[in-house]
């Protein structure tokens, strides 16, 4: 219970940093739901011989996604407990605030739940000397649909049904494509409050590209990272979307599955088309993520995700988490430690953290290749 009013407290606050091996934990602050450092002690959940420091020290600023922020704040904890001397502030915000603190050259990587475009990249080169900004798969998870429905325990919606939730054409909880859906739930006539992200966020352009691929006819916008449909109502950060949710009867709204098992928030079951509606897990975000292909080139792994599987037991509404570097160019003070962090949370122990809490681990075969581009990296 301690740790849980503890999680509240930090939940409340915005705009802190990750400043200390004491984790003084970040902005879109409200987005702190971990475990105390991955164990019941609160001690680092990795051994240091299972980090290597590397030449690392001085500061390393980064900042972006807050889909990854309950990750990034293990690692940190972890990796300052190992190598001494060296502090990691990462500024959990949004993935569009990552990229354009990466391309004004102020942080040594930047986190964004959705890969660079080419206009972006173009930009990096003015940063990246000889180079350009590149993606790094690390961070793989499902997009909880949390939902918050007086005396409703269970609920199963599909990507169609989903879609006219979030563009207000669907406005009761009795509606008759949520009850068709829902054989023997008693839903009331309670109005929908659906809740989005208030600012560019990669979570919000994942699940455009889930519904745009999988109930196109209902949802005609572009997968973007700005919210594009009418109505609802916008909350800042994963974690002011799921206060939110938590708060209000009726209400709706999509963020990281670690903020609905934080703060017991329940969540959609989803209609794939397969036997059974699929649940938000680690291990089912997995099995869909382990099609997914590289698309990138060179040191470039960005990945295409299939939003329309319908294999058993795969939840499709997820993303992955990339940790934007420059291929060539990095800052010399600063790229000893880029590496050794980095290589840290691409390691079999740092990937382990992702599957303890929630997360879905990158396919192993892609982070081996990850794992040879962080080496390279200069």
């Amino acid at each position: 219970m301690k740790l849980q009013r503890k999680n509240m407290l930090r939940a409340s606050a915005l705009g802190a940093l990750v400043v200390s091996g004491a984790l003084v934990l970040t902005a879109c602050g409200s987005d702190n739901n971990t475990k105390d450092g991955g164990s019941a002690s609160g001690k680092p959940s990795a051994a240091a011989g299972d980090i290597k420091c590397d030449g690392a020290k001085g500061k390393l600023l980064a900042s972006g996604s807050s889909a990854q922020k309950n990750a990034v704040d293990l690692w940190v904890k972890n990796y300052m407990a190992a190598c001494s001397g060296v502090e990691v502030n990462y500024k959990s915000s949004s993935s569009g605030e990552g990229i354009v603190a990466f391309n004004q050259g102020t942080v040594g990587f930047a986190g964004s739940d959705s890969a660079l475009k080419p206009d972006a990249v173009e930009e990096s080169k003015k940063v990246c000397t000889g180079g350009q900004g590149i993606n790094l798969p690390m961070v793989g998870g499902p997009i909880a649909i949390g939902f918050n429905v007086a005396g409703v325990d269970k609920l199963t919606l599909d990507a169609p049904t989903l879609a006219n939730i979030f563009n207000d054409k669907i406005k009761k909880w009795d509606d008759e494509a949520i009850k068709k859906l829902n054989p023997g739930v008693t839903l009331p006539s309670t109005a929908i409050q659906a809740f989005h992200r208030s600012e560019d966020s990669g979570t919000t352009e994942n699940l455009g590209k889930y519904l745009k691929a999988a109930a196109p006819e209902a949802w005609t916008y572009e997968a973007a990272k700005k919210w594009p449909a009418p109505g609802g109502q916008a909350a800042t950060g994963s974690a002011g979307v799921a206060s939110q949710v938590k708060a209000v009867d009726g209400a709706i709204g999509y963020f990281e599955l670690s903020y609905a098992s934080a703060q017991s928030i329940k969540t959609v079951d989803v209609n794939t088309g397969a036997a059974a509606p699929v649940k938000a897990s680690a291990d089912s975000a997995s099995k869909a993520i382990a099609a997914a292909k590289i698309a990138g080139t060179g040191s470039d792994l960005a990945l295409k995700l299939d939003y329309t599987t319908k294999a058993e037991g795969a939840y499709p509404i997820v993303l992955v988490t990339y940790e934007i570097v420059c291929d060539k160019g990095n800052k010399a003070e600063t790229l000893p430690t880029v590496k050794s962090f980095l290589n840290y949370t691409a390691s079999d122990a740092g990937q382990k953290v992702l599957s303890d809490n929630g997360y879905a681990p990158i396919p192993a075969e892609i982070n081996t290749k990850v794992r040879e581009v962080i080496n390279s990296l200069s």
